[in-house]
């Protein structure tokens, strides 16, 4: 918990940070550099990253990481990619990323649309905008050549998205064992600070039966009827509003013909809660009525032939610090020295849910300008004032590993 002393701390470094001429040119490019962003936000949109196939993207912005000069650029074995901008003095070494994939799946045109100012595509936001917004960090620290004290990893990770469960993060998190802090840039909101993670196990339940024609073999247990007989029974769930947690079958898949008894069907089914308790506590009764389902059917028609498969895909932790976190405190004194208000938001699930729930401390900032329909192909970006969220961001960077001969690490 930060008390008066640190607050006083994180004060003054912010007044001595935002009036150095340094950190004021670097401030002063990021809004003259504003154009270069939106044009790479919009190059790396036209790079489609569906889910595990972010490769062709995550190429893209290797190259450019390496052309702004950072060390050991490179993609690790899940196919992150990241590079270093080495401090030179002593400070904690921090995480600094976007995520490369989208949720849209592979042949979705991704082409940008422009009118009256606003970009249109799906991913033009979530979370191509924050690779853009990265970059475009990385070229105000060069372009003032500030001297971080603390080191900078800047990077895109992969699998944030859908069923990719974290992977990139996780895999980066395992791998790296001296890592102080990480910062995610997704999301809107540009004074927006997201420091709770939401959690959640994602299911692919399939019921698997003999089969049959429908009138001839009539009294065959049946795929689908297990099927419906268990979402019947999700549907009726009670879960808490406080923490909150909720249920949500997504998908709907099974059978071959109006007249055929069906073999196999499928769902995909998203738990969720603000707690761990919680979430297990749903789990275990959703796991109870999936297997209940099978057994209705299998009497229905005293048979024992239809089976039910449970696989769990996704396994998102939730995770909590306080409020009083310095890099909560940090992130907000970035905003209040730029003379905007920060705004907690509520939990999440991010790529910053992974760190905190193993004890680093992790935040979500949100990115610049307007943002609506993610997760639809209608998704649209208005970048107008979008600098102010770069800005923000490397604010909050340099509060957290200091600046040589100007401020201390925060962290």
């Amino acid at each position: 918990m930060v008390n008066k002393s640190d607050a006083a701390a994180i004060s003054n470094a912010f007044d001595q940070l935002v009036n150095d001429t340094g950190i004021q040119q670097a401030l002063a490019f990021i809004e003259n550099d504003h154009p270069l962003t939106i044009e790479e936000q919009i190059a790396l949109t036209e790079i489609p990253a569906p889910p595990f196939k972010e490769q062709r993207r995550a190429e893209n912005f290797m190259k450019r990481l390496k052309d702004l000069g950072l060390a050991d650029v490179h993609m690790d074995a899940e196919g992150n990619v990241y590079g270093l901008r080495k401090g030179k003095g002593k400070g904690p070494r921090i995480f600094v990323s976007a995520h490369l994939d989208t949720v849209f799946p592979e042949g979705t045109d991704t082409t940008v649309h422009q009118k009256e100012g606003v970009l249109h595509a799906p991913g033009i936001g979530d979370d191509t905008r924050g690779l853009a917004e990265l970059l475009a960090v990385v070229r105000a620290f060069n372009e003032a050549d500030i001297e971080n004290s603390g080191d900078i990893i800047f990077g895109g990770t992969v699998g944030e998205e859908g069923a990719g469960d974290l992977r990139g993060v996780k895999a980066f998190f395992r791998e790296h064992q001296d890592i102080d802090a990480f910062l995610s840039l997704d999301g809107p909101g540009f004074n927006y600070i997201t420091y709770l993670g939401t959690g959640s196990y994602r299911y692919k339940i399939t019921y698997k039966g003999p089969g049959g024609h429908s009138f001839a073999a009539f009294g065959t247990p049946s795929a689908t009827h297990a099927l419906g007989r268990a979402m019947a029974a999700i549907a009726d769930l009670e879960t808490t509003s406080e923490p909150k947690t909720t249920f949500s079958i997504g998908e709907v898949s099974g059978g071959t013909s109006v007249n055929a008894i069906a073999q196999e069907a499928s769902m995909l089914v998203d738990l969720r809660s603000n707690d761990q308790g919680e979430l297990d506590k749903l789990e275990q009764r959703f796991l109870e009525i999936v297997q209940e389902a099978a057994q209705a059917e299998n009497r229905r028609w005293n048979d024992d032939r239809l089976q039910v498969e449970s696989d769990r895909f996704g396994n998102r932790p939730p995770a909590s610090q306080s409020v009083g976190e310095p890099i909560v405190q940090v992130a907000s004194a970035a905003l209040r020295a730029l003379g905007a208000e920060p705004e907690l938001k509520e939990p999440s699930s991010t790529d910053a849910n992974y760190p905190m729930s193993i004890g680093i401390p992790a935040i979500t900032i949100g990115l610049g300008g307007e943002f609506d329909k993610a997760h639809t192909l209608e998704e649209w970006h208005d970048p107008k004032n979008g600098h102010l969220a770069i800005q923000k961001s490397l604010m909050t960077i340099l509060g957290l590993v200091g600046v040589e001969k100007i401020s201390s690490p925060l962290l």
